[in-house]
This record gives C-alpha cells, sequence and structure tokens, in this order.
C-alpha cells in the first residue's frame, strides 16, 4: 500500500471540519502515509438521507480502504449513534473497515479550545478583548457548540458595523479555517467522545498493519 485512503462521510456539508481532526489523530497513531477526501454530500445523486443508502453512494463514488462515518449525537447518547452507523453499515455489501465518529453533542465542540486559533481565524491574530472558553471537561455537556462558535468568531474579530456583518456571512468558512489552524488536538483527550475515537483508530490501523512498526 502506497497510501492508506480514507474517506469522511459526514451528515452535513459543515461537518467537513472534521477531517484536520482525523489527520491529526492518523498521524499521532503512527498511521503510514495517507490522503484523505471528503464525500461531499451535494453530489450524491440520490439526495436520500438515510444512511444506508448514502454509504452505498459514497463505495460507489468515494473508493477507499478506510471511511469515518460521522453523526453528530445532539440530545441522544453517543453510543445510540454508533448502533445506528454499525446498523447502517450492515446493510452496505463490500463496505471497507469504518470508523464511527461522534462528536457530542456537534463537531464545533472539539473546535472550542485555544483562543489563539479562535482570534487567528477570525482575522484578528493580536486582539486583546477577553474570550471565555468553556471549560474543557464540560465541552460535552454545552447545548449549542455551533452557536457558541460562531457567537465567539465573532467576538475574537473585535469588528463592528458593517464589517461584522460581512464577517457573519463567512462563519461557516471561518469553522474551516479555525479548524485547520489548530495544530494539536491533544487536549481534547480529556472529552469521552474523542477518547473513544481516537482509541478505535488505533485498534484499527493496529490491526490491519497499517501502523508503522
Amino acid at each position: 500500500m502506497d497510501a492508506l485512503r480514507y474517506t469522511l462521510v459526514t451528515d452535513g456539508t459543515s461537518d467537513r471540519v472534521l477531517q484536520p481532526v482525523i489527520d491529526w489523530v492518523l498521524a499521532r497513531a503512527e498511521c503510514v502515509s495517507f490522503r484523505g477526501q471528503w464525500a461531499n454530500p451535494r453530489i450524491f445523486s440520490d439526495p436520500n438521507t438515510n444512511l444506508a443508502v448514502r454509504l452505498r453512494q459514497v463505495a460507489e463514488l468515494y473508493p477507499c480502504d478506510l471511511l469515518f462515518v460521522h453523526r453528530d449525537a445532539e440530545k441522544a447518547p453517543r453510543e445510540r449513534r454508533v448502533k445506528e452507523i454499525e446498523a447502517a453499515l450492515r446493510q452496505v455489501t463490500a463496505s471497507p473497515p469504518a470508523i464511527c465518529l461522534v462528536p457530542v453533542r456537534m463537531a464545533e465542540a472539539w473546535l472550542l479550545f485555544s483562543v489563539d486559533a479562535l482570534r487567528t481565524a477570525a482575522g484578528n491574530p493580536n486582539g486583546t478583548v477577553a474570550i471565555s472558553l468553556p471549560r474543557l471537561e464540560r465541552l460535552e455537556g454545552h447545548h449549542d457548540p455551533k452557536a457558541l462558535l460562531f457567537s465567539l468568531l465573532l467576538e475574537a474579530s473585535e469588528l463592528t458595523g458593517r464589517r461584522r456583518r460581512r464577517l457573519q456571512r463567512d462563519l461557516t468558512g471561518l469553522r474551516l479555517r479555525l479548524a485547520e489552524l489548530l495544530s494539536d488536538y491533544s487536549p481534547l483527550r480529556k472529552l469521552v467522545a474523542f477518547a473513544a475515537f481516537e482509541a478505535d483508530v488505533v485498534a484499527v490501523l493496529q490491526a490491519r498493519g497499517w501502523a508503522r512498526p
């Protein structure tokens, strides 16, 4: 194998922010060289939201060695989402190995741990306004991490008036920018969902011989 090919399957387009997280975890797990691709749900011929249907389309359009299948836990326990993913995978023949990627409550919770990265993503790396992030151990209990992230990006920008409104229209892109700026996701190891995801990655890489000796 020249390089491990993986595909990230997400609930929606904004969840592409999880790809830098995957890359970081694979690198820390001593994965052989790898390259990733994101299965953009907008290009599916059948936009059916049923996960099994989507996974069958992914198998045709995004061939790979390893799947990362994302669902946000939202208000459900992580374990329920994992079971839903596993049930969908069982309906797909010839599916590659798959790893469940289930942030609690949603993907944005995994981006809320670096004030410096927030300021830079907001275009104001030398900002001075106080930014208050939730304590890491409480991130999984926050009721709306997406709204909090967007609010903090606006706050970190220190913009007002028209420029603030213009930035507000770009928040979705800033979210991906933030994910790419975060060079060390190790603080998230305090979160149960992230620790479980990282352990699953290590187990699959070792079982398949995809980790460097």
